[in-house]
């Protein structure tokens, strides 16, 4: 079994002619900040995986190095393509299975593809949405076709509770 942690990333700058390459987007300052809170819950509630693949978008990037920052010196970031928008949860699912070693990995990506993914592992009929900023836990079976159970989906509110 892998834990398997869903981030979607944080808050970002808005979509228009400021940014008209959507994958050089950054976070906001309140999506930073945010973030960081949430983050900082997430350390304290179970810690942060030592292994986060992130989207190579430069918001995930940013999120990705936020949840790093909450965990201390300890967890590697690799950008991880397959979570750039658009790819198929079949998709992941083989690449993710390099990882399937690991005892904890963090996916920071972006909806409805994680949405979508979740969906997969859990076996839902629908995408399970995920505002910017949330993180589940998915403790997942790497069978032939991988197969998960939620242990957890927190808000990002909620996580920023945790901190104190």
């Amino acid at each position: 079994m892998t834990q398997v942690y869903l981030v979607r990333h944080a808050i970002a700058e808005p979509r228009g002619a400021s940014w008209p390459d959507d994958a050089l987007r950054p976070l906001s300052g309140q999506g930073r900040q945010r973030f960081a809170a949430a983050a900082a819950g997430l350390a304290r509630f179970e810690g942060i995986p030592e292994n986060i693949l992130t989207s190579p978008y430069v918001r995930a990037r940013q999120t990705a190095d936020l949840l790093a920052a909450a965990g201390g010196s300890g967890a590697a970031i690799e950008l991880f393509s397959l979570l750039e928008p658009g790819h198929p949860p079949s998709t992941l699912f083989a690449g993710l299975r390099a990882w399937r070693s690991s005892k904890r990995v963090a996916l920071v990506g972006h909806e409805p593809d994680l949405g979508g993914l979740a969906a997969a592992l859990l076996g839902a009929a629908r995408p399970i949405p995920f505002k910017k900023g949330a993180v589940c836990r998915i403790d997942v079976a790497w069978g032939r076709v991988p197969t998960g159970t939620l242990i957890w989906f927190l808000p990002p509110a909620a996580l920023r509770r945790l901190r104190r």
